[in-house]
């Protein structure tokens, strides 16, 4: 059969590609860490902004293969902690995480550890107590339901058993899930995250997580002293409100920033905190508040103070995680760990004599 301007009709269907029209739908609903993006994620500014970041990622990750060249190790000089800065690529941050902080040599020096610790007869209240708090561990995250396969729960119940019978001071105390939660899904092995879990909560932050959590305290006091010095009218506003810091803080420390940064600057900040150790908390912390400061001030009361630490936490400024960290060396001035130390030993002095 022809058609009228003389030319063959065709009885096939014409193929038609269907091309993603949006953001939207070019984007997976799943993060590449496996948590769902939720119903008012902003696709087309994340869209904008990978679009930028996968180019750095691709230039950090040539720069990354070149330094280590197959070594299992990285040295800690000028040149590494740079490129930490500047941010370690996914598939070398458990080698990179784990030499920056002493944990590997502890691995090594400890063979069969951590399965000794898994095998050895436990306290079956440490037990009820992680089992408890697995099902609250990332419920937005694919992997840590109990139909993925493999399902991280059980690597999670591990990993804070361990440690549980490692630290019997500590046993478990939540917050730690997440921690431990966030390592699995980067290391994705249970004796890496243990190391890191112990470099972290042992060396890195000192008594966090003890019963009488004193280093935890002691930090959000060591802020609180740091934003008089650096961010006096922030300090004036939460001193005329009588606001305590842990009011507004605890979580951005007691967590890492877990669930209160986006996950890519999360993992910035660790790569920084592996290496750096945790004076990075005090930078970023200060850089929110000092950053928002003119918002902050504008607050009324201690509810309206509250809403605004939260708001500060969201949106563009801690998307962009490479513009961020870039910010958090630059915008809080000098920071030593000889001027952490000092107001961490007036600041424990303090709140055990007030609680003595």
């Amino acid at each position: 059969m022809e058609q009228r301007n003389g030319t063959r009709s065709s009885s096939q269907p014409q193929l038609r590609i269907n091309v993603p029209s949006t953001a939207r739908e070019r984007a997976a609903s799943v993060d590449p860490y496996g948590f769902e993006r939720s119903n008012d994620f902003d696709y087309e500014s994340y869209e904008e902004l990978m679009s930028e970041y996968l180019a750095v990622l691709t230039r950090r990750s040539i720069k990354w293969s070149k330094l280590l060249k197959g070594k299992r190790h990285v040295d800690r000089n000028l040149k590494v902690k740079r490129y930490i800065r500047k941010g370690v690529p996914n598939e070398h941050r458990p080698l990179v995480w784990m030499t920056a902080s002493g944990a590997q040599e502890r691995l090594e020096r400890n063979p069969g550890y951590y399965q000794s610790l898994l095998d050895a007869q436990h306290d079956p209240k440490l037990v009820e107590t992680i089992r408890t708090d697995l099902h609250r561990t990332f419920p937005d995250n694919i992997h840590f339901r109990k139909s993925a396969d493999p399902c991280l729960q059980k690597a999670l119940f591990n990993v804070l058993l361990a440690y549980g019978e490692h630290n019997k001071t500590v046993g478990y105390c939540q917050g730690m899930n997440f921690i431990a939660g966030y390592l699995l899904i980067i290391s994705k092995d249970e004796e890496t995250s243990f190391w890191l879990m112990e470099a972290l909560l042992d060396r890195i932050l000192p008594d966090y997580y003890t019963p009488a959590m004193l280093g935890l305290k002691a930090d959000q006091e060591v802020l609180g002293e740091l934003v008089r010095m650096k961010v006096p009218a922030v300090w004036r506003l939460m001193q005329d409100h009588g606001v305590m810091w842990t009011l507004v803080v605890s979580r951005w420390f007691i967590c890492l920033f877990i669930d209160i940064l986006p996950v890519e600057t999360v993992l910035r900040i660790w790569d920084c905190l592996f290496y750096e150790g945790s004076k990075i908390l005090f930078r970023v912390a200060l850089t929110l508040i000092h950053h928002h400061q003119d918002e902050i001030v504008q607050a009324q009361n201690l509810p309206d103070i509250c809403e605004r630490f939260k708001r500060i936490t969201r949106g563009a400024f801690v998307e962009d995680c490479h513009a961020f960290m870039q910010r958090i060396f630059q915008e809080p001035g000098s920071l030593s760990m000889s001027t952490v130390a000092k107001l961490r030993e007036s600041c424990r002095a303090r709140i055990a004599a007030g609680e003595s």
